[in-house]
C-alpha cells in the first residue's frame, strides 16, 4: 500500500499523481492543531484553507481515488503530522510513503525527519507548480546581489512571455513608472466577483476546536475562491473587467475600495488550485486580444507572478533557516496595540488594518507603505512584524511572507532583497492614497500635537541609523534634506519622535 500525503497549500488537481487511480494508494489530508497554532491566524484565512482542503478531498474521491481526510474534531485526529502519519503506515500496512515538497522550511525539516525514521520506502516528489526549481534563484545569482529585475528579464526569456525576437514586446522591460498613478476623486467602486457560501458550519467547529484566531466573521462571508474552478471564474473576470485599470492604478489606496483592480488570485495560486503559467499566459492573450489592455496593464500584472513570485521563493530556498532571524536595525519594540483592533486615529492604518482585519486582505502596497512602513520606522521586532503578517493574511505562507516581510518591508535583512528601506513619511501616503483627507493628524505638520507620526518617525529614522544607511546610494537624496532641516527643528522632530514611541499605543 502506498500512502501519499497532500498539505493543505498543495491543491493541485492537475498534479501527475492523479492522472491514474489505484486501490494501492491512499491520499491523506489532515486539518490540524499543529498548523492552527504555530501563529495565531485570521479566523477566516483558517475556514478558508479548510474549505478548500475539503472541497479538494472531495474531488479526489469523485475522481475514484481512495482518500482519508482528518477534520479538525475528527476523533482519529492526532493533531500532528508525524503522528496521524505513523497511525496510518500502521493501520493500512503502508509500505511505501510519498509526499510533494513542502514549500516552508519548518515542514519540510519535519517531513524528512519523518521519512527518515519510518521504516518504508519513501519517495519524494516536486509540487509541478512553481516555474522554478528550488535552487534556480541562488545558481541564477551566484555570489552576485540579488536583483530581481535582473531575474525578471531571464524569466521573460526562458518562458517567452510578452517578449517578440528575444526583445520585450513594447520596447521596455518594466514598467512600473507608469503603475503608480492615484486614483480620481470620481473613482466609484469596482465590483468584484464574489462567492456567497454559509461558512457558520466550519466557524462552529473552530470554535468548538477551541482554536485561538485573530480578525472578524461577524459577517458570515468568505468571498474568496476556494476551488479550482472558482479561481477561474475569477481569473477570467480579471482579465475581462479590472485589468485594463490594474497596472495604472496597483499602488494606489482608499478607504472607499479595498480591492480596487486587484486580481484576488493569490490565495487561489498559493493553494496551488491555479497555476502561475496559466494566469501569466490568459493575461498575455487579453493584452493581445483586448484593445483596452495596453503593455503597461498587462506587464505589471506579469512581473508580480513570473517575476517577484518566483523571485522571493527562491530567496527563501536559499537563504532560510537563517533569514527569519536577520534584524539588520536591532529592533525590538513590539507592536502597537492597535494592529490587532485597527483602533487607532492614524485613518491610513486605521483603514488598512481594520480592512485586514475584516477581510483578511490588503494589497501590497497597503501591506508595505502603511502597516509595513510605520512597524519599520516604529522599530518593531521583525519576529513581531512576522507573526502579524503571517497570520492576518489568507495568502500568507511563509515562504512568500517572511521574504516580503523581513526583507522588502522591513529591511530586516540589510538589503538582500530590496536596495534601500520601504520607508516614507505621509507626503508619500497622501500622494497614492485618500487616507489623509480624513484623519485626526495633519499631514504637512513634522512636530505639534497634530502633526503626522509619519513626519517626526520618518526624519527621526534616518537620524538614528543614518551610520547604517547613508552609504546606501538611494538614500542619499533622503540624507541631504535632512542636513537641511535647521538644528532646532530637528531636535523637535526628534521629541516629538520620542514622545509618539513612548505612547504609541494611543497614537
Amino acid at each position: 500500500m502506498v500512502l501519499r500525503l497532500i498539505l493543505g497549500d498543495q491543491l493541485n488537481r492537475h498534479h501527475s499523481w492523479h492522472e491514474e487511480k489505484s486501490d494501492n494508494v491512499i491520499y491523506c489530508l489532515f486539518e490540524m492543531r499543529q498548523e492552527t497554532d504555530y501563529v495565531k491566524h485570521h479566523i477566516k484565512k483558517v475556514a478558508a484553507f479548510f474549505l478548500a482542503m475539503r472541497n479538494f478531498a472531495e474531488e479526489l474521491k469523485g475522481a475514484g481515488h481512495r482518500v482519508i481526510y482528518y477534520t479538525i474534531n475528527d476523533s482519529e485526529n492526532e493533531q500532528n503530522l508525524q503522528a496521524n502519519l505513523l497511525k496510518l503506515i500502521e493501520e493500512f500496512n503502508v509500505t511505501r510513503f510519498e509526499y510533494q515538497l513542502p514549500d516552508e522550511y519548518r515542514l519540510d525539516e519535519q517531513l524528512k525527519s519523518i521519512a527518515s525514521s519510518v521504516e518504508v520506502d519513501t519517495e519524494v516528489f516536486d509540487t509541478e507548480h512553481f516555474l522554478t526549481e528550488r535552487g534556480e534563484v541562488a545558481d541564477f545569482f551566484g555570489d552576485s546581489q540579488y536583483l530581481m529585475e535582473r531575474f525578471y528579464r531571464y524569466m521573460r526569456k526562458k518562458h517567452n512571455i510578452l517578449i517578440d525576437d528575444d526583445k520585450p514586446l513594447g520596447g521596455t522591460w518594466n514598467y512600473d513608472k507608469e503603475n503608480r498613478k492615484k486614483l480620481g476623486r470620481d473613482h466609484e467602486r469596482v465590483e468584484h466577483l464574489s462567492f456567497k457560501r454559509d461558512i457558520q458550519e466550519v466557524l462552529k467547529e473552530l470554535e468548538e476546536a477551541n482554536i485561538e484566531t485573530i480578525g472578524n466573521a461577524d459577517d458570515g462571508e468568505l468571498p474568496w475562491p476556494i476551488s479550482r474552478e472558482e479561481s477561474l471564474e475569477v481569473l477570467d473576470y480579471f482579465t475581462d473587467h479590472l485589468l485594463p485599470n490594474f497596472g495604472t492604478f496597483q499602488d494606489a489606496m482608499t478607504e472607499n475600495d479595498p480591492y480596487i483592480y486587484h486580481s484576488l488570485l493569490s490565495f487561489s495560486l498559493n493553494t496551488k488550485l491555479i497555476s502561475p503559467i496559466e494566469v501569466i499566459k490568459k493575461v498575455e492573450q487579453a493584452y493581445v486580444d483586448d484593445d483596452r489592455v495596453d503593455i503597461a496593464q498587462a506587464e505589471g500584472f506579469i512581473r508580480q507572478i513570473l517575476g517577484w513570485r518566483e523571485y522571493v521563493r527562491g530567496v527563501y530556498w536559499a537563504k532560510m533557516p537563517e533569514y527569519a532571524g536577520k534584524n539588520f536595525f536591532g529592533n525590538e519594540r513590539k507592536l502597537p496595540d492597535w494592529y490587532w483592533t485597527g483602533e487607532t486615529k492614524m485613518n491610513c492604518l486605521k483603514n488598512a488594518i481594520s480592512q485586514s482585519l475584516d477581510l483578511a486582505y490588503a494589497h501590497h502596497i497597503q501591506r508595505l507603505m502603511i502597516t509595513g512602513n510605520f512597524a519599520l520606522l516604529a522599530g518593531c521586532d521583525p519576529d513581531e512584524v512576522d507573526k502579524w503578517y503571517l497570520g492576518i493574511y489568507i495568502d500568507a505562507i511563509e515562504w512568500v511572507e517572511i521574504t516580503n516581510t523581513r526583507g522588502m518591508s522591513q529591511f530586516a535583512d540589510g538589503g538582500l532583497l530590496a536596495t534601500k528601506p520601504y520607508v516614507s513619511s505621509a507626503n508619500y501616503v497622501h500622494k497614492m492614497s485618500d487616507y489623509c483627507s480624513n484623519c485626526k493628524y495633519d499631514r504637512k505638520k513634522r512636530t505639534g500635537s497634530d502633526a503626522c507620526p509619519f513626519n517626526s518617525l520618518y526624519w527621526n529614522f534616518l537620524s538614528v541609523n543614518r551610520e547604517l544607511l547613508e552609504n546606501n546610494r538611494r538614500m542619499s537624496m533622503m540624507y541631504r534634506l535632512l542636513d537641511k532641516i535647521s538644528d532646532e527643528e530637528k531636535q523637535a522632530i526628534d521629541k516629538r519622535a520620542e514622545y509618539l514611541l513612548a505612547n504609541i499605543d494611543s497614537i
